[in-house]
């Protein structure tokens, strides 16, 4: 007997040639991982059978073979008349008597007698397999209530296997059109519209990194983040120390998501009316962050299930305030890369930056800009330009084949845009906000994305683009380790042959992401200029307690680097500004006293002591202990900088305790840099008090020379290859390496110079820390004096 129903009890991912990818897995994770309290909603499904029953019946087989025959395959000039030809055949079509009954009763079940709204969503039978993502290309209507309208949806599903993009994306695949079946999901209404939505993937999308969960999400219906309408707000949360129960959340950005996509009432028929969202909801996340853990937890066991990376939609009721998992797919962008090769592109120039948002991909291109309103002025992109567009949806799919890059005004990190362009692995700028009014049509540009924030410039600027084998990397006996400062590329940088982050630099957070003086925060109330009082207020508006933004702002921004090169040692210098480039943070001029030569004036251990900036230290010494105490990333060490004498030494640690961060606790360790002669004198002094070491040459060399870094007429005699530098840095490395701590050493030398790495292993380093763009060759210098 044909089987046309079956419910998601009955269905598991042996059923996937039955009901197609999507409604298997429903399936499969209402009967699995129910008992992991993973909760997806009731529902039953259509059959293959029910589809290839119906062709049947009404004799469609044939009509629609011979109807896909007619298409052309090399311009696709007529898919559009052909796709409305084939959806009008299955349309005018007639369910049989039998089908009809089996949805009814099946409906009738899953309300207990009553007319439940549900959602009604196509899943070809070919749908969300390993070879391709299908998602977008067929038919979901939402919010059907009764038999007849159910009816209706499951024909207009039937009917989306010939949409235009569907027929189009079988082609580019290779899928035979006759060979694909459509099966239907019912399923009950979750009332996200009355609350949110959104979609979460088990890595980090950009650059695959595995130990990530991506959330991100909107109010009301998620339609609007696949269709690029809103930046929704998105969350990243840490594996590791979710498993260990810890606060894994390491990133949280709040989207604008100015329109909520609400159902409409028609009569039991599918419609939604997009609203403008209040300024209040504007202003606050979609999830708290106890939801945001509860939905992580929920997408780590369903990764672990699958034993894949997973991509998840999930909803939250309105009404009742429920979470679901109301689908999930395997992730498709990342499952094939084994990390061995890795393209790695540079942009040599710049120029005028037009438009910047959120990057998809880490790659470079430039073209000459095409606007395009919507996907009926396809004849003005030539393959090789850039699309420069508000939004896109699905049916804009084959003119993104075309382009060389896409740069939208609106979307985020999960829009449609920012999905395809990762597929077809060309580079994407989304939610610019205002690419279409600051890019000329017809205008030559570049597409940057070599972080996490991707730039659209000027003109078409060289960049060098260069492949690396991981594989043929050996990683020398001497750690080799990082130089970061920016959040953007850890999680890309992660993959690099390393040893961990040498020097972690919080200048550019506090500086990019922060912007405030932290004593301007402590001592709010006393400042004394009005507008800076504003504009502070405008940056700190989600916190009651300024200083709360400070930490908050500043763990995040640390937490992302940590997790990103987890469980590696991640050594954090505290803040060493001088006191002319802390006077340049909003509100710092009231905070800094004026210096005649600032690089030897009140920076380093100094001021973290002293009453002028005590309370900015605490702040600081908190966001650490919250990163390492909460969060659960206690590979993060911290490093002193520019301490002079061995009393400032004591007087740090001693303060640090006091702010909660005890030496030794937790295995908490403290490092000093090494840069002023008298570390070097007293080294054995200082590791009485410090757990290790590192040199920053750059501070050496220039109190051992007596020279001014920064002085151009001074240039020539600023050189860490002279004799007296490099018998200073040899002493410290003996010193250290007597007493039993460890040292490194953070700059550029040992990669510009083969024979300054030779040097610093012929000493005995313990490590030595690089730029990003300088580690593959320090990497090579140190093998060559390793001998290997």
């Amino acid at each position: 007997m044909a089987v046309f129903i079956k419910k998601f009890s009955e269905l598991s991912l042996k059923d996937l040639p039955e009901v197609g990818g999507k409604n298997a897995s429903l399936g499969e994770m209402f009967n699995e991982l129910s008992s992991e309290g993973v909760i997806v909603p009731d529902g039953f499904a259509t059959t293959s059978e029910a589809y290839w029953s119906f062709l049947k019946k009404n004799d469609l087989d044939q009509k629609l073979e011979d109807l896909i025959s007619d298409l052309n395959k090399e311009s696709f000039k007529n898919l559009s008349e052909v796709g409305a030809k084939a959806r009008e055949f299955i349309k005018s079509a007639e369910f049989s008597t039998e089908f009809s009954e089996e949805i009814n009763r099946a409906y009738q079940e899953l309300g207990s007698s009553e007319d439940i709204p549900v959602a009604v969503r196509s899943s070809a039978t070919a749908e969300d397999l390993p070879e391709a993502s299908f998602a977008g290309q067929h038919d979901t209507f939402l919010n059907i209530t009764g038999k007849d309208a159910l009816l209706n949806a499951v024909k207009n599903c039937f009917a989306s296997l010939y949409t235009d993009r569907a027929i189009k994306y079988r082609e580019d695949h290779g899928f035979k059109h006759h060979d694909v079946a459509l099966s239907v999901g019912v399923q009950k209404m979750v009332r996200s519209d009355t609350g949110c939505s959104g979609i979460g993937f088990s890595l980090e999308p950009e650059s695959g990194f595995r130990n990530l969960i991506h959330l991100s999400g909107v109010w009301g219906l998620g339609e609007t983040i696949v269709q690029g309408l809103v930046n929704p707000d998105e969350f990243d949360v840490f594996k590791p120390t979710l498993k260990e129960n810890k606060n894994p959340i390491v990133q949280k950005k709040l989207g604008r998501k100015e329109l909520t996509m609400v159902y409409s009432e028609s009569n039991g028929h599918s419609s939604t009316v997009t609203m403008d969202t209040p300024v209040e909801k504007q202003d606050s996340y979609v999830l708290s962050d106890e939801e945001v853990v509860q939905l992580s937890k929920w997408i780590l066991v369903i990764e672990d299930h699958y034993s894949k990376p997973m991509d998840v939609e999930w909803a939250k009721d309105g009404e009742t305030g429920q979470l679901y998992i109301t689908q999930a797919r395997p992730e498709t962008v990342h499952r094939e890369e084994g990390g061995r090769f890795h393209l790695q592109y540079h942009l040599l120039e710049h120029s005028e930056m037009l438009a910047s948002g959120n990057a998809i991909g880490s790659s470079i291109a430039a073209g000459i800009a095409r606007h395009l309103k919507s996907p009926s002025e396809s004849h003005k992109l030539k393959p090789g330009d850039i699309l420069v567009t508000s939004t896109t949806s699905p049916d804009w799919d084959p003119l993104l084949k075309r382009s060389a890059a896409v740069v939208t005004d609106r979307g985020g990190r999960t829009s449609h845009a920012a999905i395809v362009a990762r597929e077809l692995g060309v580079p994407a700028v989304v939610g610019t906000n205002n690419a279409t009014k600051n890019i000329k049509d017809g205008q030559e540009i570049t597409v940057s994305c070599e972080g996490k924030t991707g730039f659209v410039y000027k003109d078409k600027l060289k960049f060098e683009k260069t492949e690396i084998d991981f594989g043929k990397i050996k990683l020398p006996d001497t750690e080799v380790k990082f130089i970061l400062s920016d959040p953007d590329r850890a999680f890309q940088l992660s993959f690099y042959p390393n040893n961990g982050i040498g020097l972690l630099r919080m200048e550019f957070i506090i500086t990019h992401l922060i912007k405030v003086h932290p004593m301007a925060l402590v001592k709010f109330e006393e400042i004394k200029d009005a507008g800076i009082k504003k504009t502070i207020e405008e940056l700190t508006w989600q916190y009651k307690d300024k200083k709360d933004y400070f930490v908050d702002e500043l763990c995040r921004g640390l937490a992302v680097m940590a997790a990103a090169f987890y469980p590696k040692e991640v050594i954090v210098r505290m803040s060493d500004f001088k006191s002319n480039e802390y006077a340049n943070l909003i509100g710092g001029k009231q905070f800094e006293p004026e210096e005649e030569n600032p690089m030897l004036g009140f920076r380093g251990a100094a001021r973290y002591y002293h009453p002028f900036y005590k309370d900015g230290f605490e702040l600081e010494c908190k966001a650490i202990k919250k990163l390492r105490e909460e969060m659960g990333l206690t590979n993060v060490k911290v490093m002193i900088p520019f301490c002079r004498t061995l009393e400032e030494g004591r007087n740090v640690v001693g303060l640090m305790k006091k702010f909660g961060l005890v030496q030794g606790e937790n295995d908490l360790e403290i490092y000093m840099m090494v840069e002023i002669p008298s570390n070097v004198i007293l080294a054995e002094e200082f590791a009485q008090i410090f757990d290790g070491f590192s040199i920053g040459s750059n501070d050496l060399t220039q109190l051992t020379l007596g020279v001014d870094r920064d002085s151009e007429v001074m240039a020539d005699i600023f050189d860490e290859n002279n004799a007296a530098a490099k018998k200073t840095i040899s002493t410290a490395i003996k010193k250290a390496n007597k007493a039993g701590v460890k040292i490194g050493l953070c700059g550029q030398a040992p990669s510009d110079f083969p024979e300054y790495a030779a040097f610093l292993v012929r000493e005995g380093i313990n490590s030595i820390s690089f730029n990003p763009d300088a580690l593959l060759k320090g990497i090579e210098n140190i093998n060559k004096a390793e001998g290997n």
